[in-house]
């Protein structure tokens, strides 16, 4: 450990001394879009101005402004125009090598004529997501310690978010199943976004969606309107923004476990285009260490834009991940790790052509896409004979359209339908698998092929009464054919009431449903007769403004689960408690399904929240606070009421940063979280029923520090971080197994302190 530290000091300090001559006097441009966020009509004559400076512009009859002429810094960009609630982005850094783009989406007010007329310039609240939701822009995500860059792990300081496993991102909120969240990019829905991703569930080590990318997000821990379903827990919108129009331009970067290569540019007039190609050189990493497996993985983005007019615009998507895992069996050793390893060679994509068409106060969208995964999943024994194999594919094609029309600045109505045709085949070898708790499984082979069809609409309607009370009324049907039970009404309340100027509170509750995995219907044809899961949520909270630049939040919620998937062969076991980690024999192959199943689990999830955001401002620091306490239980067909296996009581989250000017930038992340619950092992390496996740982990915590340094110049901008997780190396352990050559149950320890750097060349 001393010599890492030293390894550390010594970069550390090359990396602070490195020079810096910082052309004088250069500046930049910022380019941008104001329209309205319900209709999407441009907005005419909205002023823009960098606050702290005297720079400004007015939007055209297209919506469009430029700022020409701005010194090379950081800034605050502000919207505003009478009528309209002001907007103020953070974090919008002007260089000379390329343009910054800033769009704004403004919301309709009535014009008030009393004094409730002050509205948070810097935490704005969409219409129709009124509760529990988060956004982040990228720089904040690009800059949080410890996160790899990754717009999921930047999800873990906020309140209610768990972590499940070291090294991983499965979300795990409010106590929900991994399986339980909603990816959407760019309005399609993609069931996994990570590489390695575990079936059924929708988790994995590292997102495969480039930050570069990403304009913003917004993640939504509960509450959400009737335009999301089939997911439970949470919704996490990623919006990719449009190629540079002005020429060819691209970046080059090495990071903390990738290389890769974006271009971007005009195709023509009114086309844009988005490209870029990673890989991982944790191979080499591993070879190097003496591993006895190597995980390698490739992804691919591309977008395309083209503006046909005003009114109608097309782009096209495609992402696509590439992964698999390479073993090295030449010693008894090597053999012997491998044998707890599942490993998993994925293909995966997503692609998708979508069209907007504007009409008078609305919009029309049309979104035709294709999400395709195969699975080639196995686990051999010290002898290396299959203890499990799994080769799977699952394709959904679907077809998705909404409209969106604004009566005034009081009303609006979204409705939507989706229609998905679905494509399951299977080849999976289990032999005789006994498993922990001294369960037989039943399921010895299995080769399917299924073809399922979805279909789901809504309807929302928001309305503004007494220019205070902003309510959503939404109700949403969701229809799977497989199932003896095909339809599923879910009604949906949300509201928030302006108490004064700087505080709201907010009150949710609706009814989720979520279909169950492919994996688990292609089993039995007993499985069929399985329902939609149903979850019906109670969410009340309260938001005030401490600065126009620091908000506090504080949340309570109550989840009701029913119909959640249990084991019939498994009387204790609730499929909520599984799908996160590297599922495999250690898991006792829980997460698959691969049994008879019945709709008989149910369970509660609890909890309260507080959270303080403070944004980058005059003030140059920026941070969130976040505590949160919760229980979460379930009960199985031996209807024993049991914790949840992702229940953790208390989580603390603490990251902030301080911007000392355009060049340098410091980060932290604190991270303590009680200990999950976890079933011991009896001294002949068996599990009982009986000690069921009845035992804590201790408590886990860590400190990730991170450092950023830029360097601009005319044709390029040259970025370099150092990022250090757990920097006083807490080996916390946050999983358990037996092992056979000691014949003794072992902890398994998180990885300790993990230095890594990142650097890129941006022109």
């Amino acid at each position: 450990m001393i010599r890492n530290l030293r390894k550390i000091i010594l970069f550390i300090s090359f990396f602070i001394l490195a020079q810096n001559i910082f052309p004088q006097n250069e500046t930049g441009t910022i380019l941008g879009n104001v329209r309205d966020i319900d209709s999407k009509q441009p907005i005419a004559g909205a002023n823009v101005i960098l606050l702290g400076t005297k720079q400004g512009a007015t939007t055209d009859l297209e919506g469009n402004f430029k700022i020409p002429g701005v010194p090379v810094n950081v800034y605050r960009v502000k919207a505003s125009i009478i009528g309209y609630a002001s907007v103020t982005k953070t974090d919008i850094e002007v260089m000379m090598s390329k343009p910054s783009y800033v769009d704004f989406d403004l919301n309709e007010e009535p014009i008030q004529l009393n004094d409730i007329t002050v509205k948070s310039e810097y935490f704005p609240k969409t219409p129709t997501e009124l509760i529990s939701t988060t956004s982040f822009g990228y720089e904040e995500i690009r800059r949080s310690p410890g996160g790899f860059e990754d717009v999921v792990r930047a999800l873990s300081v906020l309140p209610g978010v768990a972590q499940a496993d070291a090294g991983r991102n499965d979300l795990i909120v409010r106590g929900g199943a991994p399986s339980e969240n909603l990816y959407i990019v760019d309005g399609m829905e993609i069931p996994n976004i990570n590489h390695f991703g575990t079936q059924g569930a929708a988790g994995g080590p590292l997102s495969y969606i480039n930050l570069d990318f990403v304009k913003e997000t917004s993640f939504s821990a509960g509450g959400f309107s009737a335009e999301y379903g089939d997911r439970l827990s949470s919704v996490l919108k990623i919006d990719l923004r449009n190629g540079r129009n002005d020429k060819l331009g691209g970046k080059a970067t090495i990071a903390a476990s990738q290389f890769g290569l974006n271009l971007e540019g005009p195709l023509g007039e009114n086309k844009d285009f988005l490209f870029s190609v990673r890989r991982s050189y944790l191979d080499f990493i591993f070879k190097a260490a003496g591993f006895g497996f190597v995980p390698e993985y490739y992804d691919m983005l591309t977008k395309a834009n083209y503006k046909l007019d005003n009114n109608n615009k097309f782009s096209f998507l495609f992402i696509g991940a590439f992964d698999n895992v390479k073993y090295f069996n030449e010693t008894a050793d090597k053999r012997l790790d491998n044998a707890r390893i599942l490993g998993s060679d994925q293909v995966q994509y997503a692609t998708g052509l979508f069209y907007q068409h504007l009409i008078s106060n609305g919009f029309i969208n049309l979104t035709l896409n294709r999400n395709y995964t195969d699975y080639k999943t196995q686990q051999r024994d010290t002898l290396l004979n299959p203890i499990f194999k799994d080769y799977s594919t699952e394709t959904e094609n679907s077809v998705k359209a909404d409209l969106i029309y604004k009566f005034s600045a009081y009303s609006e109505i979204s409705v939507g339908l989706t229609c998905k045709n679905i494509l399951f085949k299977s080849d999976i070898l289990f032999p005789d698998f006994v498993t922990t708790f001294g369960d037989t499984l039943p399921i010895n082979g299995l080769i399917s092929r299924n073809m399922f069809t979805k279909a789901a609409g809504y309807v929302n309607l928001n309305y503004l009464f007494f220019e205070r009370l902003r309510t959503n009324f939404g109700l949403r049907l969701d229809y799977f054919d497989y199932l003896e039970k095909k339809l599923y009404p879910a009604p949906r309340f949300s509201m928030t009431y302006q108490l004064n100027n700087l505080t709201n509170i907010n009150l949710s509750t609706g009814s989720y449903y979520q279909a169950p995995s492919y994996i688990w219907l292609a089993v039995s044809g007993n499985n069929k007769r399985l329902t939609d899961t149903r979850a019906t949520q109670l969410i009340l909270g309260i938001d005030r403004l401490l600065r126009e630049d620091f908000l506090l939040k504080i949340e309570t919620y109550y989840k009701w689960y029913n119909d959640y998937p249990a084991s019939l062969i498994r009387p204790y076991l609730v499929l909520a408690n599984t799908g996160a980690g590297y599922n495999g024999a250690d898991d006792n192959f829980s997460s698959f399904g691969l049994e008879p199943l019945t709709s008989g689990g149910s369970g509660k999830s609890r909890g309260v929240e507080l959270s303080l955001q403070k944004k980058l401002s005059d003030i140059r620091c920026y941070g969130i606070l976040s505590l949160s306490y919760s229980e979460t239980d379930f009960t199985a067909l031996d209807n024993i009421t049991r914790n949840g296996a992702y229940d953790q009581r208390w989580i603390f989250n603490l990251t902030g940063g301080y911007k000392f000017n355009e060049s340098w930038e410091a980060g932290f992340k604190f991270r303590y979280a009680s200990g999950r619950p976890y079933t011991p092992f009896t001294n002949s390496g068996f599990q009982l029923v009986a000690d069921y996740l009845s035992n804590y982990f201790k408590a886990l915590h860590s400190l990730d520090i991170r450092v950023d340094k830029k360097w601009f110049y005319e044709k390029f901008t040259l970025i370099t971080y150092i990022d250090i997780q757990n920097i006083y190396n807490n080996k916390y352990s946050n999983s358990i197994r037996w092992n056979p050559r000691t014949r003794m149950a072992v902890n398994d320890p998180s990885i300790g302190i993990l230095p890594s750097i990142g650097i890129s060349l941006e022109f």
